[in-house]
């Protein structure tokens, strides 16, 4: 999902960040505002909260189906479906006699699976359940997704903070060498060496700060995945993502009411980056969405 014009935020030195004035949002702001939040939720319904299960291959054969004895123990379907061949990374489905699974619609009996990383992942369908192959790292893992999952219907929506468009601001953009990475670490406890554009530097109540973009076109728009103190105790733990519009003369726009949280907040399923050290704020920013620590995944 494509998870916005100009505001420059005054300074507010004197006083701490939690009694900065509020600026409401117009019509305008607030009817776009609920469209990409509705957006969002849709996303959520459609590609996350469905996740049935996350299972990562041994090389060779792994079994799989509802029998408890099989490698890969799926929620539902057939005792024993068949397998998944692990080669490399490279993985064939191969189905048992009387077995019905689909893929575009066509019934297959054995087949290969491209991966999430190839561009084109082979989706499967068996009854309600999708599945497809995701790589992660040296990890390869078969995702699986239930149409019929409860969590669609149990899901309450985002909660999010009052809008205020003092967390909008107009930042600097300082764009790399085109030879600088950062570490990202993810929810596996992998860490992955990623190309960034360039920073954004910008200041809140006469403080300065600065986020790293991680893999986004400063001609398309940008991505961070950011931590604030917030985070002990309001938002997601792990950090929230953000997006941007493209960058335009040397500026672009950062409005922290439109940061959301990872996928990882409402499924165990996902495989979600953390914020780098480097996008870590010292200063809370209470704007964007919050976080249910009752219910919620860590």
């Amino acid at each position: 999902m494509k998870y916005a014009a100009y505001i420059t935020l005054a300074a507010v030195c004197c006083l701490p960040l939690s009694l900065a004035t509020a600026q409401a949002p117009d019509v305008a702001y607030q009817k776009s505002f609920d469209k990409w939040k509705s957006e969002l939720v849709d996303d959520l319904k459609q590609n996350w909260l469905p996740l049935a299960g996350l299972f990562w291959l041994k090389p060779g054969e792994n079994t799989f189906g509802t029998d408890a004895a099989s490698a890969v123990v799926f929620p539902k379907g057939p005792a024993r479906a068949g397998s998944f061949d692990l080669q490399g990374k490279d993985v064939t489905l191969k189905l048992l006699a009387g077995v019905t699974a689909t893929i575009d619609g066509k019934a297959v009996t054995t087949a290969k699976l491209e991966s999430d990383t190839s561009g084109h992942s082979t989706v499967v369908e068996m009854g309600s359940l999708r599945f497809h192959v995701i790589v992660r790292g040296d990890r390869v893992g078969i995702r699986l997704k239930d149409l019929e999952s409860a969590a669609v219907q149990k899901y309450q929506g985002p909660v999010f903070f009052p809008i205020n468009l003092a967390y909008r601001v107009t930042a600097k953009w300082i764009p790399s060498d085109g030879k600088k990475t950062v570490d990202v670490p993810n929810v596996l406890g992998d860490v992955s060496p990623t190309p960034v554009a360039g920073t954004a530097v910008f200041r809140i109540n006469g403080e300065e700060m600065s986020l790293t973009d991680l893999g986004g076109d400063p001609a398309k728009g940008l991505f961070f995945v950011f931590n604030d103190p917030t985070a002990k105790t309001e938002t997601y733990p792990g950090g929230r993502f953000l997006q941007t519009d493209p960058v335009s003369n040397g500026t672009v726009v950062i409005d922290f009411n439109y940061a959301y949280n990872p996928p990882c907040a409402v499924t165990p399923y996902a495989t979600c980056p953390l914020a780098p050290k480097e996008n870590r704020l010292g200063t809370p920013i209470p704007a964007g969405e919050k976080y249910d620590r009752a219910h919620g995944h860590h």
